[in-house]
């Protein structure tokens, strides 16, 4: 078999079996979202997804909860929030730590002068430059405020 294999994909797999063997409903079910995710992601491509794709989906998955839990609470849907604030702990503990403010700030500097960016119209170039080097290692969406908010200086 001459697929890419993932890592990653067999830790979910392995974890999903020891929170069915723990009986932990509430990890075993955000895990199953994941499993859902990943295999979708494979069966409407025809591929079989390395560690950098799964990444890829699982920081999708972390987005879209992200923005849930915003709305729920604008909302003021404590109950909903908490829901997914929990299941935000599951899919964050499967991506890489997290980048700090201070290395990301100097990541988008570096970005900016090597693009040679300027104004409004330079956040795609700069995004281009750091969407691989920070996925699943930075809210993409606030790395990309904190770029047009640079530009627009």
């Amino acid at each position: 078999m001459n697929n890419p294999s993932s890592t990653l994909k067999s830790r979910i797999q392995e974890d999903m079996k020891l929170a069915m063997k723990a009986g932990d409903k509430d990890r075993l079910g955000v895990i199953r979202l994941i499993m859902a995710a990943i295999k979708q992601r494979e069966v409407d491509e025809r591929i079989v997804l390395d560690d950098e794709q799964v990444l890829l989906v699982l920081d999708k998955m972390a987005k879209q909860r992200r923005e849930s839990i915003h709305q729920y609470r604008a909302a003021q849907r404590d109950d909903l929030a908490t829901i997914e604030e929990a299941e935000l702990v599951v899919i964050l503990s499967y991506l890489p730590e997290a980048l700090p403010d201070e290395e990301i700030a100097a990541m988008i500097d570096a970005a900016i002068a090597d693009t040679g960016a300027a104004g409004p119209a330079g956040i795609g170039k700069v995004m281009a430059v750091l969407k691989p080097k920070m996925q699943g290692r930075a809210d993409m969406s606030a790395v990309s405020a904190k770029v047009k908010q640079q530009l627009s200086r």
